[in-house]
């Protein structure tokens, strides 16, 4: 099982290490869209540590989005998926190492990028790492979400399209509390509540999504 898990995970990875440009287009969105609101808002820097945890949040939340749709199309069109399929461990697990994969290669970078955008919007340091923390238990939630989209549209016409539709109202939840936990840090409130609900989201997600994802991928397949 392990051994497998291990396969499919270095598989993608490497196939993500080889179309570096979708990689790439992921993280140039998500700077230019963050890099947009400075230049926008204006210079004044209560308003845009005002605005600085939902600007981030979005971007990430529509970069990811960006790569979704690519998630099981690879697989779809060279027949792996098949092969997946029909492999004697869980497709469950399988597909698991693949979303563990996809977040890697977008999410995990998008985490990493925040931090220096963060300060073009005079972020104080306490608050950046409250919003990279948010970012970190949040982001995963946003693909194990987003795997079960990209698996219901799995060779349809137009999936770039119809993933963002099914996905961003399931993922509401999950920028709310991102960015809560930021305002209640530089409120004085303290992120714990915020921080717990993130958790038990991730929890969920993780115990859900790659359930659902796997009996999408059948049916799409039947």
């Amino acid at each position: 099982m392990w051994r497998a898990l291990q396969g499919v995970f270095s598989r993608d990875l490497a196939l993500a290490w080889r179309q570096r440009s979708d990689v790439l287009s992921t993280l140039v969105f998500f700077v230019m869209v963050v890099s947009l609101f400075p230049l926008g808002l204006g210079p004044e820097p209560a308003t845009l540590r005002a605005v600085a945890p939902g600007v981030l949040w979005v971007a990430a939340m529509l970069a990811s989005m960006l790569s979704l749709a690519r998630l099981f199309a690879g697989d779809h069109a060279d027949g792996t998926l098949e092969q997946l399929l029909l492999a004697p461990q869980p497709l469950t697990y399988l597909v698991l190492a693949k979303i563990t994969a996809h977040w890697v290669a977008s999410g995990l970078p998008l985490t990493l990028l925040a931090p220096l955008l963060g300060v073009q919007f005079d972020m104080s340091g306490a608050d950046i790492a409250i919003l990279t923390a948010s970012l970190a238990v949040g982001t995963p939630v946003l693909s194990l979400v987003g795997a079960v989209g990209a698996a219901l549209t799995v060779g349809l016409r137009g999936a770039g399209v119809l993933v963002p539709l099914l996905v961003l109202p399931l993922c509401i939840p999950v920028l709310i509390f991102g960015t809560g936990a930021v305002d209640a840090a530089a409120s004085g409130a303290g992120p714990g509540p915020h921080f717990s609900i993130l958790g038990a989201m991730l929890g969920l997600a993780l115990a859900g999504a790659p359930l659902a994802s796997a009996a999408a991928l059948r049916i799409s397949l039947d």
